[in-house]
């Protein structure tokens, strides 16, 4: 295992900068997922730690030994593609030592690492199988295992869940986020979908246009969000935003839009009295007025689903998503008064969209 460091990396692809003065810190043993929209530039980071793409500027380093001039394959690291890209004619045993077996590591040790890679994956049994006899996420297990038995210092995985359906990947997560516990080797995985990055890492970078917007733990991301953007990409449903400015009135801290659409402020607010801020509030944080005091709009649409109801109400020219966690028998049309907690309320700077810490 070792900690993985990269420090002011930059690549371009002609004029167009791909990767932008990224620092992150990778700690030994930790899983670290790189979170981000299409085009954010993560996968291509991923491919400069493997040695897949050239380091334009800047240097990463394995451990103690910086690698930008190393070839891929002395870089003592594991890559897990999308693309399962298992050999359809060797066995799940052949496929999970082939790697082994060009390194020229005796037989004995190579049957001893492949068995206790598939048992730690469950793959047991299905070792004298091919591959078009196993499930997707059976061959997902495979390519895994196939990792696992180069015993690398740092484990890539690049979106090795995306091909699977959505009840398998749920498995999935589980199955990865057990395997790291076993191993403790050092993990970068790269996604572009935020509720694997929630339930996975123990650090998340969140990238857009090539530069870190935010590196912290899922909690801290999604509690106290750098920016809007960071605001918006962490949680699901997205995050409320709504315009309007600080007010003081009668001693107390309110955040009112241009419509008229009043809500509590916490009293640390008070310096902010007069700003022109925009009010984040996630769906989850509403609840249903129980004395008729709080936020009155109209339902815009309902979708229940059991054991939640997902709304969307009208608030004057502005609307919200709304998650309650209970059933709500309701229709579009109906009036609805909801209130927040004042502290559930994140404010964000209009102009430069950054978070206000007040």
């Amino acid at each position: 295992m070792a900690a993985v460091d990269i420090r002011n990396v930059a690549k371009s692809f002609g004029p167009t900068d791909i990767i932008w003065d990224v620092n992150i810190a990778v700690p030994d043993g930790a899983f670290v997922v790189l979170v981000g929209p299409s085009g954010c530039g993560k996968s291509t980071l991923l491919r400069m730690i493997a040695g897949l793409e050239d380091i334009d500027r800047g240097e990463i380093a394995i451990g103690d030994r910086v690698i930008n001039d190393v070839e891929p394959k002395h870089r003592d690291i594991a890559m897990v593609f999308q693309n399962y890209a298992l050999y359809p004619h060797m066995t799940i045993a052949e496929n999970m030592g082939f790697s082994l077996r060009l390194a020229r590591q005796p037989k004995a040790e190579i049957d001893q690492r492949v068995g206790e890679a598939a048992r730690i994956l469950g793959l047991t049994d299905y070792l004298h199988r091919y591959p078009k006899q196993l499930s997707g996420g059976q061959r997902q297990r495979v390519a895994m295992g196939r990792a696992i038995v180069r015993q690398p210092q740092v484990f890539l995985f690049d979106e090795p869940l995306s091909n699977l359906d959505a009840k398998l990947r749920v498995q999935m997560r589980a199955e990865l986020k057990d395997m790291h516990a076993r191993l403790q080797t050092t993990t970068i995985y790269v996604t572009h979908d935020q509720i694997e990055a929630m339930t996975m890492a123990d650090l998340i970078v969140v990238m857009r246009g090539g530069v870190v917007e935010q590196f912290g733990t899922p909690l801290d991301l999604y509690d106290f969000p750098a920016n809007m953007f960071v605001g918006s990409f962490i949680g699901s449903p997205a995050m409320n935003f709504l315009e309007g400015h600080v007010r003081s009135v009668d001693g107390a801290m309110l955040f009112e839009t241009a419509s008229g659409t009043r809500l509590a402020l916490d009293a640390a607010t008070a310096s902010l009295d007069g700003r022109a801020v925009t009010l984040g509030i996630r769906p989850e944080h509403f609840s249903l007025s129980t004395d008729g005091q709080g936020l009155t709009g109209t339902i815009s649409s309902i979708e229940p689903t059991g054991s939640e109801t997902f709304i969307v109400v009208n608030l004057g020219k502005d609307k919200v998503s709304v998650l309650l966690r209970q059933r709500l028998i309701a229709h579009p049309g109906d009036p609805i008064t909801l209130t927040v907690h004042p502290q559930s309320a994140h404010l964000f700077d209009t102009t430069t969209t950054t978070r206000i810490t007040s």
